[in-house]
């Protein structure tokens, strides 16, 4: 859906249009979301971040009210995006993305290695990834570029190249340190451009040749090719001992997590994997939540994105009042749920280990920030919905 040059002229150019936005409340739905989501977060990290709470000589109580803390800023945050305008933030999104830029080579030559990669930055007790930083500018970015250029759209030069140059230098970038974050990027990135109606044969050749970089990124990095390597052995020969005792050792423990949480789970603070997973409070926290919820608890919590998904691209996306409220509803809602549908398939074994966050629930500052001004920007475009001018 475009909005009609007719609507715009009586709605976007006319200072004396009908009536202001303001008064128009947020979408409640997506609100109530969120919020339910940092709720169970909360107690799922609680739940399982005991064992990380001894390795650093602290205890589980100090670790969850520095993870609630965190919770409270994103959320002032996001109620702090929401009141501003969206095509400002969206101004603003290429400086951010240059800042985000040296950021990622500074973390690449300096960064704090965790897991054999350098992916953040630390100043004394304070850690920064800029990968979130580069994400969120990037899409905000891709919307307003593809926003700007809709006259001249299926263009090869004067849009699918000036795109790509921020898109391509910003996953590479990423990716030095982070493939599989830089490869969600790139394709929530061709998501935005292909609802922005780019040519779908540039769109193609790119996943092409996206495809075939890949390979060759994969082919140097024997850390990458053994991760393929632990899925493709995971589903051919899960039970295995060499594999449960070996590579395959976190995709074992999270289905034995899985098998014990039944259809109701073991009960709140009752799991026993969270002593055997690694980073059970972060990439593998949904394994804990089903465990200790069972797929029912764990179903909810799914299905608390779903009505994210659904309210940020049927509902707010649909109804906005412009292209760029469009496509900017668009990417921060694939922003947030692409992130937590990577996390569950990761730990319930449908992907292969990647490290990514789920928004909301997954211990850490970061991410939590950054995602609350994607959601904050859902909630700014939604109070601009056609129905309020009309």
């Amino acid at each position: 859906m475009f909005v009609s040059d007719t609507f715009k002229k009586q709605y976007l150019l006319e200072p004396s249009g009908p009536a202001s936005a303001k008064g128009v409340a947020s979408d409640r739905w997506l609100l109530v979301s969120v919020i339910m989501l940092m709720m169970a977060g909360l107690v799922a990290v609680f739940s399982s971040i005991a064992f990380f709470a001894e390795t650093k000589f602290t205890t589980a109580s100090t670790l969850v009210g520095g993870h609630a803390v965190k919770l409270v800023i994103s959320l002032l945050v996001m109620i702090i995006v929401s009141k501003i305008d969206y095509h400002i933030v969206a101004r603003l999104s290429r400086y951010a993305l240059l800042l985000s830029w040296l950021f990622l080579i500074i973390v690449h030559l300096y960064g704090t290695e965790v897991f054999g990669a350098r992916r953040a930055l630390s100043i004394g007790a304070f850690s920064f990834q800029p990968s979130s930083l580069a994400t969120v500018a990037l899409l905000v970015y891709v919307s307003h570029l593809v926003a700007q250029k809709q006259e001249y759209i299926r263009s090869f030069t004067k849009t699918f190249v000036p795109v790509m140059v921020w898109v391509l230098v910003t996953c590479a970038l990423i990716g030095l340190e982070d493939f599989s974050s830089a490869a969600l990027l790139l394709a929530m990135c061709l998501a935005v451009m292909f609802v922005g109606r780019v040519s779908m044969l540039h769109i193609v050749g790119l996943v092409l040749l996206g495809a075939l970089g890949a390979g060759v990124i994969l082919s140097q990095s024997l850390e990458r090719q053994s991760r393929l390597t632990n899925y493709v052995e995971q589903v051919r020969h899960i039970e295995s001992a060499e594999f449960q005792l070996g590579s395959g050792y976190q995709a074992q423990q999270a289905h034995i997590a899985i098998a014990q949480g039944g259809f109701l789970g073991v009960g709140i603070g009752k799991s026993t994997q969270r002593d055997f997973l690694p980073a059970p409070y972060n990439d593998f926290i949904y394994a804990i939540i089903t465990e200790e919820y069972g797929l029912l608890g764990a179903g909810v919590v799914l299905l608390l994105y779903v009505v994210i998904l659904f309210r940020g691209i049927a509902v707010i996306a649909k109804r906005a009042r412009d292209d760029l409220g469009m496509l900017l509803a668009v990417a921060c809602t694939l922003g947030v749920t692409m992130y937590a549908f990577v996390n569950a398939g990761v730990a319930t074994g449908l992907l292969p280990v990647t490290g990514l966050p789920m928004p909301f629930i997954s211990y850490g500052g970061t991410s939590m920030l950054f995602s609350g001004i994607l959601i904050g920007i859902l909630l700014r475009i939604s109070k601009n919905r056609e129905e309020a001018y009309e």
